[in-house]
């Protein structure tokens, strides 16, 4: 599973992240800042990515298309980047669990 990390989160987490998400990457680096929250979608899907970000319209995409791509919603507020990571790292089964292709979860909520 290859996260693609939403413009409202730093790209300083894609690195940290490859351990456990492998080919995650970040809207900036894809050259995807200036782009609808559907053309992201859209390039999510086509390329397997799920999508971690803080924006609560890919939630309502989610709801709206389904899945794929999946969706982590953080509702944490603005954290530094080493707090997302711990709390990504903390829910590391859960996420594995509900957000494997077989799941029928689209969006995960983390608090």
């Amino acid at each position: 599973m290859k996260l693609l990390i939403d413009q409202n989160l730093s790209h300083r987490l894609v690195k940290p992240l490859q351990e456990q998400f492998p080919g995650t990457e970040q809207v900036r680096r894809l050259g995807l800042t200036d782009r609808r929250d559907t053309t992201i979608w859209e390039h999510a899907r086509q390329h397997n990515f799920v999508i971690l970000t803080q924006d609560e319209d890919f939630f309502d995409l989610s709801a709206l298309r389904g899945a794929p791509p999946k969706v982590i919603l953080l509702r944490t507020g603005n954290l530094p980047s080493v707090e997302v990571l711990e709390l990504l790292r903390s829910h590391l089964l859960m996420i594995y669990t509900l957000l494997a292709p077989e799941s029928e979860v689209n969006c995960l909520e983390l608090t």
